[in-house]
């Protein structure tokens, strides 16, 4: 999820700094070890870190289209599968905070390319395993290593690029996530038809291994103007008890947990296997109908922080986002329509509307000071993903209750009122953000915090 700049601040506002602590307020290049950072550097070194957000996305839908495979292999049902698949969503939501500190602290250039390392080994892991144990283990791993890439790519973009393009930058990386997630639906399932899953996430790996040799060399080392000298330690943990100290953090986060429940936990693994089950989609079929609301929430990410940055408002497109997403989510569930043409251009949609909650985004960054941009961003992705690891196994577990003991091929197969009754908790997640939004300050698209600490 991606903040949004603040173009419609005057040239005093305090948004034209980056979140990166005392960086310049004009560094396009800004200096670095030993000079400047020659645009394309700054470029690729960005398009590198939305590589990887996309790569993130690819692990964290994958197994939605696995589902038989892995039910079969792990002998496991409903609730064990979503608690397998939710293991990423822990790690990664459970160090989104440190993330952030140690970005601000650090910088992106090693921390980003050891991260991938670590992915590259822990998708050969998964891919061997074979307990139950060790593939939680392997997927936890997979969480924490790709949890640095969202932070880190808006890292880059605030050292390397001016601020006035920072908004356009957010929507892109958002944008290469969802089309990661699109890639992890109908044509993985593709290749895993035709190789089998094993093999194609030792694939994944490899990629894995090139991309974090492209990072080391291709990521600018931190500039000298974000170092903060002998403090700078005890300012980083400093920001961490001001971002969460201010209740504004936390109504973000909540906008963020509930508007995205949807897309991680029922687009992210549970609505491929409903349309299978319910409306007997092929495999590849009802994967192709699921990325469209990854694609929806591509387009819509940047186009919806364009329009709430062009009118100056925050909370009016968090509330239509909420309401039209609640609206759409209920038609999808309780119409009953069966056409793939239909139920696509409802995922689309569904999509498009969700992707309203990054404006919460935007009014993080402006509730909080800017030198702690990157904490305050990591407790909104943590609280983000964190709704895919608490939906994911609660949607399981409700379907194993109502399950009548049928199975096919080895895996069980699920009622259409079951899956109705267990999507429903749904709608909780989008009352928690309707209520989050109401509590939340409208900011008109200006800087409310300094990074003295004024209001």
């Amino acid at each position: 999820m991606s903040p949004q700049a603040d173009p419609c601040n005057g040239s005093q506002n305090l948004t034209e700094k980056s979140t990166a602590p005392h960086a310049p307020a004009e560094r396009d290049p800004a200096p670095h070890a030993g000079g400047a950072v020659p645009e394309w550097r700054a470029l690729a070194a960005f398009v590198a870190g939305t590589v990887f957000f996309g790569l993130a996305f690819v692990h964290r839908v994958s197994p939605s289209v696995m589902t038989t495979e892995l039910m079969r292999d792990f002998a496991v049902g409903g609730a064990a599968l979503g608690t397998l698949s939710g293991w990423y969503f822990y790690t990664y939501a459970g160090i989104q905070i440190p993330v952030g500190m140690l970005n601000d602290r650090f910088g992106p250039r090693r921390l980003m390319s050891t991260a991938v390392a670590v992915c590259a080994l822990a998708s050969f892991g998964f891919a061997l395993s074979e307990s139950l144990l060790a593939a939680s283990f392997f997927r936890a791993l997979i969480g924490a290593s790709v949890a640095f890439a969202f932070v880190g790519t808006l890292t880059i973009a605030g050292y390397w690029f001016a601020p006035a393009r920072f908004a356009m930058l957010a929507g892109a990386v958002q944008s290469i996530g969802m089309l990661g997630a699109v890639a992890g639906q109908a044509p993985l399932r593709y290749v895993i038809e035709q190789f089998g899953w094993r093999t194609v996430t030792h694939v994944i790996g490899v990629a894995a291994v090139g991309l974090a040799v492209l990072l080391f060399y291709i990521v600018p080392r931190r500039p000298q103007s974000a170092h903060g000298g002998a403090g700078e330690t005890h300012q980083t943990f400093g920001g961490m008890a001001a971002v969460l100290r201010n209740p504004q953090s936390w109504a973000c986060a909540g906008i963020g947990f509930g508007m995205t429940a949807i897309m991680l936990a029922f687009a992210g693994l549970w609505a491929p296997k409903w349309l299978r089950d319910v409306y007997q989609y092929a495999e590849v079929q009802s994967g192709a109908v699921v990325s469209m609301l990854f694609l929806g929430w591509a387009i819509g990410a940047p186009v919806m922080g364009w329009l709430s940055d062009y009118s100056g408002r925050r909370k009016p497109v968090l509330l239509a986002g909420i309401l039209c997403n609640s609206v759409l989510f209920a038609v999808v569930l309780f119409a009953g329509f069966r056409s793939p043409g239909v139920m696509s251009a409802l995922f689309f949609m569904l999509g498009v509307s969700g992707s309203m909650m990054t404006v919460a985004f935007g009014s993080m960054r402006e509730v909080n000071a800017p030198k702690y941009g990157s904490t305050a961003m990591g407790l909104v992705n943590m609280c983000v993903v964190g709704s895919g690891a608490v939906m994911q196994p609660v949607i399981g577990w409700l379907l194993d209750l109502g399950w009548d003991g049928r199975m096919v091929g080895g895996a069980r197969v699920y009622e259409g009122g079951v899956y109705t009754g267990a999507f429903s908790v749904l709608f909780a997640s989008n009352l928690l953000a309707l209520v989050c939004v109401l509590l939340l300050r409208e900011t008109h698209c200006k800087q409310l915090v300094g990074n003295a600490g004024s209001r």
